[in-house]
């Protein structure tokens, strides 16, 4: 894709949501990666459900780990893989008082230190909790990246690489929200909804959908 066709894109997902946010619910920096880590191979949706439970019950690490494994485990048992994420969040809770305070650190060598954190929940805790232009790579985004022509790469580290290459500076804040949010709901794994696409004109993608009856 060409750089005046990146621009385009960029503007074109700009100027439909000035203000990307999370689809996540959270209030602190602890709440948020306490999500990320129950998102993994699950859905926001599902997510959502159980923070609305725990974190008026507990959204510290204190009290998580006061949960323990047991007490955790209720909240979240509807989420995929909960008997794992149960022991990394509270781990992960140990860790956070035992190295950093209590406080969720601004640094990815840090955050992937901790139990049920790998690159990409670090660059989503990085970019929406503390501001840096990282670029989460998730399967949407990967797919978005791919299936357009915006930044191709066999894996999410090539994708991730090459699309802190081609994205302008003004873009790349939010990057990671658009991008992920119009593989949500438009760009679709099985039938993309070309119809509907804001930034179809710039999409190498072949052959397009014309109507929602349509396939690809």
């Amino acid at each position: 894709m060409k750089r005046e066709q990146v621009a385009a894109l960029y503007r074109a997902l700009r100027d439909a949501n000035p203000e990307p946010r999370s689809e996540l619910e959270f209030s602190t920096p602890f709440e948020l990666l306490i999500a990320v880590i129950l998102s993994a191979q699950a859905t926001d949706k599902s997510v959502n459900i159980a923070t609305r439970r725990l974190f008026p019950a507990a959204n510290t690490p204190q009290a998580i780990l006061a949960l323990g494994v047991a007490g955790l485990t209720p909240y979240i048992r509807h989420i995929g893989l909960f008997n794992a994420k149960a022991k990394n969040v509270v781990e992960t809770c140990r860790l956070l008082l035992e190295r950093h305070g209590g406080a969720v650190p601004p640094d990815r060598d840090a955050l992937e230190a901790l139990p049920g954190v790998g690159r990409k929940t670090a660059n989503v805790v990085l970019n929406v909790a503390f501001r840096e232009p990282t670029l989460a790579v998730d399967t949407h985004v990967f797919r978005v990246a791919n299936r357009t022509g915006l930044a191709p790469g066999k894996t999410p580290m090539a994708v991730e690489q090459k699309l802190l290459q081609v994205t302008p500076a003004e873009f790349l804040q939010h990057a990671h929200h658009w991008l992920i949010l119009h593989g949500r709901h438009v760009c679709l794994a099985r039938t993309p909804r070309c119809y509907a696409c804001i930034i179809a004109p710039q999409c190498a993608y072949r052959p397009k959908t014309k109507t929602p009856s349509s396939t690809a």
